[in-house]
């Protein structure tokens, strides 16, 4: 699906921001499921969530991709492109145990 993403190519290796959402850790809040941004690390939330973190990180940043992280599940998304990518052998570990709020 790579080819379909104009975007793609700019993945980076990041390192996560936080070991949970960096937004509810600070507020107290929960989440549903964790996304981490391939472009600068920032851990967000995902949309199920309340405060939907990491959509508002990309609108905030226009950063275009996005893994599922907890645990990496070897996926990603662009926001602009609208579409999933299958990030192989190029997930990112985990820090550590993440906390879990649901």
């Amino acid at each position: 699906m790579a080819d379909e993403c104009k975007h793609a190519a700019g993945i980076k290796d990041v390192t996560p921001s936080a070991l949970g959402c960096e937004e509810c850790l600070k507020s107290g809040s929960w989440w549903v499921h964790l996304r981490l941004c391939r472009t600068c690390g920032h851990v967000g939330c995902c949309d199920d969530s309340p405060n939907r973190h990491a959509t508002k990180h990309f609108h905030a940043t226009s950063h275009p991709i996005i893994e599922g992280y907890d645990p990496p599940e070897g996926w990603g998304w662009c926001y602009v492109d609208e579409v999933f990518l299958d990030l192989g052998d190029r997930t990112t570990p985990q820090k550590g145990p993440i906390p879990k709020f649901y």
